[in-house]
């Protein structure tokens, strides 16, 4: 893009006391004439450039400006520009700093690249969070958050349904999950997560935080949730879907769950129906998931599951009844 190829221009010229017109078309991958009208861009904008002819010439910036973005490249001045202040970045106390970096970067920037950033925040956006899920309580994430930074410990309160227990842990990373905060912390030499929202009570201590050596956040979590879902009980239930709960499907259940019953999916008889093989929790779970589907699904295996889709039907139609 036009905008990237300006900053890219502007940050070569800040590194090169000069450089000739072919040299910096070859470095950015445009011909001479396109060159020339980039930096007629880049002076429209404000940059002072200097051109001086002969064989010792070039193009060069007016000596000690600078536009105040070194090290970062043009593709990550429009990411910053464009991502504003994010809700995340605001629970961790971040939302200032993050405002902050935006002014800062909207003020340097050429109109043009600007003008990008605002096209892609108005275009893009991200919400994490599932549908009709209630955000958790963030009370002390400020708390948790200060600790993972300091590499301090932390004294936490947590509950564990009925009952409330204190552990102190050392905070080895902050994880959001579909809008779910999680603390990864390090409690008696082994690993363990903990959901931010059920931390009634945080305190940071005056000790260092033990860091396993070479722990890495990111492989870890990545390990962990996989073993978590295989831990899982696993239901395979069979069910008959009308051609409207066929493409309703990818919208009712987990992708995992919904792509490989759609490729392992039987063809639809001449009713339109198909048969498709369903990985679902326990059957109780099983059949919370598919009454949404209505009256456009039939479970036909297991039997266990078919009866409590039955019993569960019964008990609508007598309340409403």
């Amino acid at each position: 893009m036009r905008a990237e190829r300006l900053v890219a221009l502007l940050f070569i010229l800040q590194r090169r006391s000069a450089a000739t017109v072919p040299e910096l078309a070859e470095a950015v991958g445009v011909s001479e004439r396109t060159l020339h009208r980039d930096l007629a861009a880049l002076r429209d904008a404000g940059v002072p450039l200097w051109t001086e002819t002969g064989r010792h010439g070039g193009v060069r910036l007016v000596e000690g400006w600078r536009s105040h973005l070194d090290g970062l490249t043009s593709r990550e001045a429009v990411a910053l520009l464009a991502m504003g202040a994010p809700h995340a970045l605001a629970e961790l106390g971040l939302g200032t700093a993050v405002t902050a970096a935006h002014a800062k970067v909207a003020a340097t920037l050429p109109p043009e690249l600007r003008e990008q950033a605002e096209l892609v925040a108005q275009r893009f956006h991200l919400d994490a969070p599932d549908w009709f899920r209630t955000a958790d309580g963030t009370d002390h994430l400020a708390t948790v958050a200060g600790a993972v930074w300091n590499a301090r410990r932390l004294r936490i309160a947590y509950r564990r349904d009925t009952t409330t227990v204190e552990r102190t842990v050392d905070p080895l990373g902050l994880v959001l999950k579909a809008g779910v905060w999680y603390l990864v912390a390090s409690v008696d030499e082994a690993v363990r997560t903990y959901r931010v929202g059920r931390i009634a009570a945080a305190d940071q201590l005056d000790e260092p935080a033990d860091r396993p050596a070479g722990f890495d956040l990111a492989g870890w979590w990545s390990q962990s949730s996989a073993t978590f879902e295989r831990s899982l009980q696993r239901t395979d239930v069979r069910v008959r879907l009308s051609s409207r709960g066929f493409r309703w499907l990818p919208r009712m259940l987990p992708a995992d769950v919904t792509e490989q019953a759609i490729r392992t999916a039987g063809e639809p008889d001449e009713h339109g129906r198909r048969e498709v093989t369903l990985g679902l929790e326990s059957p109780e779970i099983a059949v919370g998931q598919l009454l949404p589907l209505g009256l456009e699904v039939e479970v036909v295996a297991p039997e266990k599951v078919r009866a409590i889709m039955a019993d569960t039907a019964a008990e609508i139609a007598r309340r409403h009844s």
